[in-house]
């Protein structure tokens, strides 16, 4: 190819690739050009030439040109193509106003796992020798109509005036998944697992298997005050069978109640908060055998993988193993890291 052509190939070239990219124009006036890579939960994320990766709030924005088109999806699983832009009156889908309300994200992350393992640990040494360790664990993955999430946790606590005679306060374990399948836009079934044992409290193993039905009145709602909000209610059906020390083991069908609580603050950039309950109450004396597990907690991002997380558990059994109490707390302070 001589020097002329070449010459040309490359001005075509550049002059196609400044017709292809995105603008984006800031208050402060200044001009970005590059890729429009998603819009979701109130910011652009935009590929600069100069710059790298960027993310920027939605309201530090005046403006947004491309010609390409784009994926919108919507809060109820919906999708549409087309080229969304934003002027001064708000953004568009192929010169149609657009809701953002309504707009799960623009160019949506393709799905894929996530989750986090987090740490909490102390040792006294001294007066007192102890040690206390803290392992909470979970991964998730959400596609169009199925949804699975899981968690893992352990904890372990002794404590004594030396090596020879300490004691154990706690030893636990605990691992579960559930899998939902979406019928239609907010409604799904499930099945779901569950393992424990307790040594303090003397439970050899608890197994639970159940199934249900659930509704998910809101998955990533953003609200223009309060932020994002996800929430869920599920009821179903739940056997149980459980195994205390010196005792014969133990089985039952419960009804089940649960909910599931995610608030992601506006007004605060990476902190999330969490609530779950599950209720399961023995079908044939629902008021006098039942289980509660509750948490509430939150996590806070350090940087883009590691977080600060704090937990509280509270267990409740009405009808405990043989010298142990109904009602058991843990609280959980630690670091974590997260994909």
């Amino acid at each position: 190819m001589s020097i002329k052509s070449t010459a040309a190939f490359l001005l075509a070239a550049s002059c196609a690739w400044a017709v292809s990219a995105d603008t984006l124009v800031l208050q402060s006036g200044s001009r970005l050009e590059g890729d429009v890579v998603r819009i979701q939960g109130g910011s652009v994320i935009f590929k600069s030439d100069e710059l790298g990766e960027l993310t920027i709030k939605d309201e530090k924005i005046v403006s947004i040109e491309t010609k390409k088109s784009a994926t919108v999806k919507y809060n109820d699983e919906r999708t549409a193509e087309g080229v969304v832009a934003k002027n001064g009156d708000g953004y568009t889908l192929e010169g149609k106003e657009l809701d953002m309300k309504t707009v799960k994200a623009v160019n949506p992350e393709v799905e894929k796992w996530h989750g986090s393992l987090n740490f909490s640990g102390a040792v006294a040494r001294g007066n007192t020798r102890g040690e206390k360790v803290a392992v909470a664990a979970d991964a998730a993955r959400r596609w169009e109509k199925d949804r699975f999430t899981s968690n893992f946790g352990y904890f372990f606590e002794q404590n004594g005036t030396d090596r020879y005679n300490k004691k154990k306060t706690e030893d636990r374990i605990e691992l579960a998944a559930q899998y939902d399948h979406f019928w239609v836009t907010k409604v799904y079934s499930y099945v779901n697992g569950k393992y424990e044992r307790d040594g303090i409290n003397d439970l050899q193993y608890r197994y639970r298997l159940g199934t249900g039905l659930g509704y998910q009145w809101l998955e990533g709602y953003e609200h223009d005050l309060t932020g994002k909000w996800s929430f869920n209610q599920e009821a179903g059906l739940t056997y149980i069978k459980e195994k205390y020390e010196h005792l014969k083991d133990d089985d039952r069908l419960a009804f089940r109640y649960a909910h599931h609580l995610n608030w992601v603050p506006r007004w605060i950039d990476g902190l999330a908060f969490t609530h779950n309950l599950e209720y399961l109450p023995d079908t044939d004396n629902w008021a006098d055998i039942y289980l509660i597990d509750a948490d509430a907690g939150f996590t806070y991002d350090l940087t883009k993988a590691w977080q600060l997380m704090g937990k509280i558990e509270w267990d409740y059994n009405s009808n405990p193993g043989p010298h142990t109490k109904s009602s058991d707390f843990r609280y959980m302070l630690g670091l974590g890291y997260k994909w």
